[in-house]
């Protein structure tokens, strides 16, 4: 079911209203990312009109935890909106219509009601992605779509020691898109604390990639990724992490890693 030549209203609830909370899950491949995009197919526009189809209301406006790019995929999405106080707010029933619209492609995994003044976005602590990399000879088809393929030998204990300089706080703007300045002006900044941050072997040739921090800007994981790579294809040390994080530009760094690899795993609160 195409949802894209619907535009979902932006109004939000005028009056009293309750907050609600929703964990989704959903494949990337088919939108152009999380955010609502004028004539194109979006998470969050898919996921909006199935949510004011499921409960019967109008401008519903969802607030999320980290807008994904293009293709890029998430299990444990978080996201929070507001309906109208007189509402009837059935959660498991609102998971089941909502489903009944969207699955598979996108899941609603849980809701609930949670205090009115939660928010998706500020009050996440954390957010974890994990990172998929088939390192072998030849590619498999059922992960074509999951998996960057990297034929190359990967030598992992370098891959793992290039991980440490990106832990604790730092200026990312080495590994982030130039942030776009809002609407006063302020160009939001690239500051990020990196909480963990590790290569997981799984065996025939799936590498993992798992990083957890404060927040992400944008690309930040994949150009992480694609220099890691490069380290251990042997094209980079380990120590130049380090030298790109105090350079502060994106000069010199790696490709980011293809959008398909990368899958939001969860947020912290």
């Amino acid at each position: 079911m195409t949802l894209f030549d619907e535009t979902p209203e932006t109004t939000g609830p005028r009056g009293p209203s309750v907050r609600v909370r929703m964990t989704v899950a959903y494949d990337g491949g088919a939108f152009h990312g999380f955010a609502v995009q004028p004539n194109v197919e979006t998470v969050a526009g898919a996921l909006t009109l199935a949510i004011e189809r499921a409960m019967q209301v109008k401008g519903v406006e969802l607030v999320c935890a980290g807008r994904t790019d293009r293709g890029v995929h998430a299990r444990g999405q978080v996201v929070s909106f507001d309906v109208p106080a007189d509402t009837r707010i059935d959660t498991d029933q609102l998971v089941q219509r909502v489903n009944r619209q969207l699955a598979p492609r996108v899941v609603a995994r849980e809701a609930s009601v949670p205090e009115s003044t939660f928010d998706a976005r500020y009050d996440a602590k954390a957010r974890r992605y994990r990172y998929s990399v088939l390192n072998a000879p030849v590619p498999d088809p059922l992960l074509s779509t999951q998996a960057w393929w990297v034929p190359q030998p990967l030598n992992v204990r370098s891959m793992r020691a290039a991980c440490d300089p990106l832990l604790g706080e730092h200026d990312f703007a080495a590994f982030c898109r130039r942030p776009t300045p809002r609407r006063d002006g302020r160009v939001p900044g690239t500051m990020r604390r990196v909480i963990d941050a590790e290569w997981v072997v799984e065996g025939e040739g799936m590498l993992r990639f798992w990083i957890e921090a404060n927040a992400f800007c944008h690309q930040m994981v994949r150009s992480i990724v694609g220099l890691l790579v490069e380290v251990g294809q042997g094209k980079r040390k380990a120590a130049d992490v380090g030298e790109l994080l105090r350079a502060g530009n994106r000069h010199g760094n790696a490709d980011p890693a293809p959008a398909h690899g990368l899958l939001l795993w969860d947020v912290r609160y």
